[in-house]
């Protein structure tokens, strides 16, 4: 027998933190851990931030779950709060970033069945993709590891080379209904899409009559320093998946239209059982307070910054470790040159939890809360983590 009821789908570590406070996580035998990952970019404000604290508790007090038959007030107060700070007009809110991606590409096949193109359903994403763990969503994201051993692929998905416009010409043809793409990577390994390619995106869809869907479940509220990295290349998509950072921590995604794209979803075409419950609502407006707050995007990018320039520091001092830095904001990675499964843990012994990706790169995403000294702290422990995994390639060496 097991030594635990859960599921074995998780390579978890040993770890088993109590409780959080700001950028740190406390082990139930009191060791700190400075949190570069933050739940994997969730953690937007820090853990246990009094603000949300708050919020949660005093709506805890007073209505958990109505369901979707009914009005929802702070619900709408957020909707308006995202439109008014994006291209959206309309918000549908969902529990995770794979059903925010799942409304994003059922919008956009209704979209065009809605106006008679029946056969207008295929959505093209981009080689490195990571849009969700759903069938819909791992056929989106096209990588072979998890779409293994679930059966026949979900139709309806073309995959392209990133960067390669005549690629990405060839395959579009009267089937297809929409383009799909993260602005930087996550998953993929903090890889940044150039703007001037969004922009030509941007232009095929015009052309052809087609959507663009940006998947900013992992690059939104604030991670980049902008609160949706689409803002950094003025390309405005037709659609936009959120989740991950909108809830600091508690479960919520969004999906964001235009009006006319939105109108494709009317009653009965999509729903979700908890999807934009009171609580979620009431965590996601105090979020946006944080966020939208006077000078905090500005704070963002300059600690991103800051935090950037002494990782390529890093890069510099421990050639054998890394070979560059990447990403922009609070929202970066560093590419090894040793695997980078052994570099997060040599960081764990370190007091500090970072994320692997692919391409060999380890996440640092901490929350866009951090302080200067915190970020010193944080340069240090990952020092530290460098000179650790020297010390065992001359041990290794050696033998």
């Amino acid at each position: 027998m097991s030594a635990t009821a859960l599921f074995g789908n998780y390579a978890r570590s040993k770890l088993a933190f109590d409780h959080g406070e700001g950028v740190w996580l406390v082990t139930k035998d009191g060791r700190r851990f400075l949190d570069c990952g933050s739940g994997i970019a969730v953690n937007s404000v820090g853990h246990s931030h009094p603000h949300l604290v708050a919020a949660l508790q005093e709506q805890a007090g007073k209505l958990w779950h109505v369901s979707n038959l009914h009005q929802s007030p702070d619900g709408e107060r957020l909707a308006q709060r995202l439109a008014e700070a994006t291209f959206a007009d309309k918000v549908l809110f969902v529990n995770s970033g794979a059903e925010a991606m799942e409304a994003a590409i059922k919008c956009a096949r209704r979209y065009h069945y809605d106006r008679g193109d029946k056969d207008r359903f295929h959505i093209v994403t981009f080689e490195g993709a990571f849009h969700g763990r759903t069938l819909g969503t791992i056929a989106a994201g096209g990588q072979e590891k998890y779409l293994e051993g679930f059966g026949p692929k979900a139709p309806g998905f073309d995959q392209v080379p990133t960067g390669d416009l005549d690629a990405l010409k060839a395959v579009i043809g009267p089937h297809t209904a929409a383009l799909a793409i993260e602005p930087i990577q996550g998953e993929g390994g903090i890889r940044e899409i150039q703007t001037d390619f969004l922009k030509a995106l941007r232009k095929l869809c015009d052309e052809n009559g087609i959507l663009l869907i940006f998947d900013e479940i992992q690059t939104g509220v604030g991670r980049t320093g902008k609160l949706f990295a689409y803002q950094w290349s003025g390309v405005e998509p037709d659609i936009m998946a959120v989740a991950k950072g909108i809830g600091g921590g508690f479960p919520m995604g969004a999906c964001l239209a235009t009006a006319e794209t939105a109108s494709a979803l009317v009653p009965g075409t999509h729903g979700t059982t908890f999807g934009g419950n009171p609580l979620a609502m009431a965590v996601g407006n105090a979020v946006l307070d944080v966020v939208l707050s006077d000078g905090f995007m500005e704070e963002v990018q300059r600690k991103g910054l800051n935090l950037k320039q002494k990782l390529a520091g890093l890069v510099d001092s421990h050639p054998k470790v890394f070979e560059q830095v990447r990403g922009n904001g609070m929202m970066l990675g560093l590419k090894c040159v040793v695997p980078a499964g052994d570099y997060v843990a040599a960081a764990y012994d370190a007091g500090l939890l970072a994320v692997p990706a692919g391409d060999n790169v380890v996440r640092i995403m901490p929350p866009l809360t951090m302080t200067e000294d915190e970020i010193a702290v944080a340069v240090e422990r990952l020092e530290q983590a460098a000179g650790a995994i020297e010390e065992k390639l001359v041990e290794g060496a050696a033998e």
